[in-house]
């Protein structure tokens, strides 16, 4: 990555709870960035909103604070920013007028469990069951994906339903409308999603990267409301007018969790963790889609480029992991800020027999439980909040233990998961990892080392990464060799025994199993 002049990819990562811009020069080191928190909405219990209008001026807020930022710097942005790419929480959906350019409704976020009812009805009524659509598009029917979500929308709001007469309704995940706002809007703004998102919709086939008509008819979802799909890496198009970065090629698009995948470097047989809101664990399992029998998804890992292969992945997907951090600050009111679970957490040895599970919203992957509901078990006289905070960060480490050893089961029945030195190696990256205490947890619960990058934002690097590649700014050799990358690792190793680890394990598991069928519990 030498050169000459400066050059300048720009990165939006739109999460779950902030948008942040983050602007890259070619070694791929960040020389502005902006975050912007925004407002989550609970109208009822286990309803999450989101203002589709707030993620969009939090986007223009972060662009052009960025840019100030780098310009500040002493970086000429203006000539040499050459694209942008894009990266953003998956499955939240939102429907808007193709003539007002407004918002219908509140975009409805992947983690919102609205949909039970819809869900139940389905598996009653189609022949599979719950894993009915699997075959096509790699996912069960749950509460998590966009179709069941935009199935609501058209049955309980009538603006939708008046947009769908007239022809007027869009639909999209966040990409789709950032991308469509990004160009132009109302006045001609492109209505598009890539393969990564619309994987996550339960409408796209994986085989052929197309929107399944057996499934839209089906569920009774006309083509016309869809965008198009696009690879991961591709000119999509020009920012219009009235922004920032006006006339800047969008690039690159991908899922959060898939940019991660990029970002990480994750080539076939590799896995990585991802610990934000949720928690995301993805193995490239190469150009084959492997079907899981043991609670994952089959989904797409990366195509970069409209003529490149694709990669497929398996995944594990767990709704609460940092959003747990975040109930302890916000509704407990046990720490003031999310840094300082850490310390409180340090200061015993270990949770004192206390095993918290939170199914605030039922549990995915391997469960795939939205009937469960959150529980803190094995408390005694003795229990203090520093064993709460304990317990909250080994729930997101089990979490994640539980989808690795499914994947493993998985991958040793299809082929070999890749290890490096006969030992598996979990990457992890997103804010959570900052928290050493939270990796050597995660270690120690693994029994695997667990390797944390440099730079733990690796989500938006993923998309800036996939953007880059389609103006030629960096190389896939470059994007996937380890080289200098690697040196800056931290690796945490485990040192508790075997003997301990599994006792953990079973105690964790007792516990899981005691937040079922708990969801009718009367207010």
């Amino acid at each position: 990555m030498s050169g000459g002049e400066e050059v300048f990819i720009g990165s939006i990562d739109q999460g779950t709870t902030s948008t942040r811009f983050i602007i890259y020069d070619r070694s791929a080191k960040s020389v502005g960035s902006h975050q912007v928190e925004f407002t989550q909405f609970y109208p009822q219990s286990g309803w999450v909103e989101h203002d589709p209008m707030e993620i969009l001026e939090s986007v223009r807020v972060c662009v052009a604070k960025a840019v100030d930022k780098a310009t500040a710097a002493g970086h000429n942005v203006d000539s040499g920013l050459k694209a942008i790419g894009l990266t953003n929480q998956r499955e939240t959906s939102v429907v808007w007028s193709k003539s007002s350019g407004l918002p219908l409704h509140n975009a409805i976020v992947w983690m919102d469990a609205r949909t039970t009812s819809i869900c139940r009805k389905l598996e009653k009524e189609l022949s599979g069951g719950r894993t009915h659509f699997v075959e096509q598009c790699g996912l069960p029917i749950s509460t998590y994906f966009s179709a069941l979500k935009l199935l609501w929308l058209l049955e309980n709001v009538d603006s939708v339903k008046g947009a769908m007469k007239k022809g007027d309704l869009l639909f999209g995940t966040i990409d789709t409308w950032l991308i469509w706002n990004l160009t132009g809007g109302k006045e001609g703004g492109l209505h598009i999603t890539d393969v990564s998102n619309a994987s996550r919709t339960m409408l796209m086939n994986l085989k052929t990267l197309e929107w399944d008509e057996k499934i839209l008819n089906t569920l009774g979802i006309p083509s016309e409301i869809l965008p198009n799909i696009v690879s991961n890496a591709e000119v999509i198009g020009n920012i219009g007018k009235g922004w920032p970065i006006a006339g800047i090629p969008i690039a690159g698009c991908l899922g959060d969790q898939h940019a991660a995948m990029v970002g990480q470097a994750c080539r076939k047989g590799e896995a990585k963790s991802t610990y934000g809101t949720g928690a995301f664990i993805l193995l490239n399992t190469g150009e084959e889609i492997i079907q899981s029998n043991h609670g994952l998804l089959s989904t797409l890992s990366y195509k970069l480029g409209p003529k490149a292969p694709t990669n497929y992945a398996l995944e594990g997907s767990i709704a609460i992991a940092g959003a747990a951090v975040q109930w302890l600050r916000d509704s407990l009111g046990i720490i003031k800020s999310a840094g300082e679970i850490e310390e409180l957490a340090m200061q015993v040895e270990s949770s004192g027999g206390v095993y918290f599970v939170p199914a605030f919203n039922g549990l995915f992957a391997p469960w795939w439980r939205d009937d469960a509901r959150g529980v803190c078990i094995g408390i005694t006289r003795f229990t203090n909040k520093s064993h709460i905070a304990r317990a909250v960060l080994e729930s997101m480490c089990f979490q994640v233990k539980d989808v690795l050893d499914s994947m493993h089961k998985d991958a040793h029945e299809k082929g070999e998961v890749k290890k490096e030195k006969g030992e598996f190696l979990l990457r992890v990256d997103g804010g959570a990892t900052v928290n050493n205490l939270l990796m050597q947890i995660q270690a120690d619960l693994l029994g695997n080392p667990v390797v944390r990058p440099a730079d733990i934002e690796t989500t938006a690097l993923g998309a800036a990464y996939a953007a880059g590649l389609a103006v030629g700014v960096w190389t896939e050799e470059q994007i996937f060799s380890p080289g200098e990358k690697m040196k800056k690792d931290t690796t945490f190793r485990p040192v508790i025994e075997e003997q301990v680890r599994k006792k953990k394990v079973e105690s964790w598991c007792k516990a899981v199993s005691r937040t079922f069928d708990l969801a009718d519990l009367s207010l």
